[in-house]
């Protein structure tokens, strides 16, 4: 039974020790990508909140307008940051 087993696990340790760089470039693209779609659903949610938020107290706009613009650009700082390292990792291998 377990004559069968031991050749697959010696083969797939061979395909991750010969295909490391493809799955290096996999989980790169794969980490730009979650940045990418984690900042565009949390920038969305921030305008919406913030458009909801000035609609109920119109007086509080330029605060809640700045507030706004200052979490967009943090969260693009995050976004920013997960491609630099996607970048790195693309061109280390």
């Amino acid at each position: 039974m377990f004559q069968n087993i031991v050749p697959m696990l010696q083969a797939a340790a061979s395909y991750t020790k010969e295909y490391q760089g493809a799955w290096a470039l996999m989980g790169a693209a794969i980490g730009a990508g979650l940045a990418a779609i984690g900042a565009g659903i949390g920038i969305g949610r921030i305008g919406g909140q913030a458009s909801e938020a000035i609609a109920r107290q119109p007086e509080a706009g330029a605060q809640i307008r700045g507030n706004a613009i200052l979490l967009a650009a943090l969260i693009e700082g995050v976004a920013l940051f997960g491609a630099v390292i996607a970048i790195l990792i693309v061109f280390k291998f």
